[in-house]
C-alpha cells in the first residue's frame, strides 16, 4: 500500500500572515508531495511494501540515505503541518506543568524555541520532544528525524527549511519563527504526550 500525501488540516489560509497559502501551495502540494512520491517509488516492489513510514525510516537509517532522506522528510512534514494550529490552542494541565518546572513559562518556552530555530545553521528542524521524562528542546539537520528516536517522544516541530518561509519573510528566519510560534498547536502536543508513544503517519 502506497503513503499518501496527507491533507492539511486547516484551510490553506488558516495560518497567514506566519504562513501564507503561497506557501503552502508549494511547501505541502509540492514539497512533500515530492518526498511522499519519491518513498512510495523506492519500496515499491520491495518488503518495505506495506509497512508503516516509522518502520521504512528505521530500516533505511544508516543503509540507504535516499530513501532515509525521503521518508523521513515525508513523516516530519505531515507532523509539522499538524504543530500548527488555525486557531488559538492551550496547553493540557500536564504539558502546562511541565513547561512551567523545565522552562518557566509557556512565552519563554517559545522565546526558547526561536532562539534554538534562529541559531540553527543551514537546514533542518527544531523540536519540542520527552526525553528522560523531561521537556527537551532539540535539533535535527537536514532530513533527520526524531520518528523512530526510541528515546524521545516528538511533542511539536518547527521546519527551518528556507522553502518554508523565504516566500513570506524572505531570508529573515527569526521573523517567521516569531510568527509560526502564535499558531504552535498545543492541543497537538498534549495529545502526544497523553498518548505517550511517537504520532504516527496516517496509513
Amino acid at each position: 500500500m502506497a503513503f499518501t500525501l496527507i491533507d492539511l488540516p486547516y484551510a490553506d489560509t488558516a495560518l497567514e500572515p506566519a504562513v501564507s497559502a503561497r506557501t503552502l501551495s508549494f511547501h505541502h502540494g509540492k514539497h512533500h508531495k515530492a518526498y511522499i512520491d519519491k518513498t512510495n517509488a523506492a519500496i515499491d516492489g520491495t518488503d518495505l511494501g506495506g509497512k508503516s513510514l516509522e518502520a521504512v525510516i528505521a530500516a533505511a537509517r544508516g543503509s540507504n540515505t535516499g530513501l532515509f532522506n525521503n521518508a523521513a522528510q515525508s513523516w516530519n512534514h505531515g507532523f509539522y503541518w499538524h504543530s500548527m494550529a488555525a486557531s488559538e490552542t492551550t496547553p493540557s494541565d500536564e504539558l502546562k506543568s511541565m513547561i512551567e518546572a523545565e522552562f518557566g513559562s509557556v512565552d519563554a518556552l517559545k522565546a526558547k524555541l526561536a532562539e534554538r530555530g534562529a541559531g540553527h545553521f543551514a537546514s533542518g528542524w527544531v523540536w519540542l520532544a520527552v526525553k528522560g521524562g523531561k521537556l527537551s528542546i532539540e535539533e535535527t539537520h537536514d532530513g533527520d528525524t526524531l520518528a523512530d528516536d526510541a528515546g524521545a517522544n516528538p511533542l511539536l516541530v518547527i521546519d527551518l527549511w528556507e522553502h518554508a518561509y523565504y516566500l513570506d519573510h524572505q531570508n529573515a528566519r527569526p521573523a517567521y519563527l516569531d510568527a509560526v510560534n502564535g499558531k504552535l498547536n498545543w492541543a497537538f502536543a498534549s495529545e502526544n504526550l497523553a498518548r505517550g508513544t511517537t504520532w504516527a503517519y496516517p496509513a
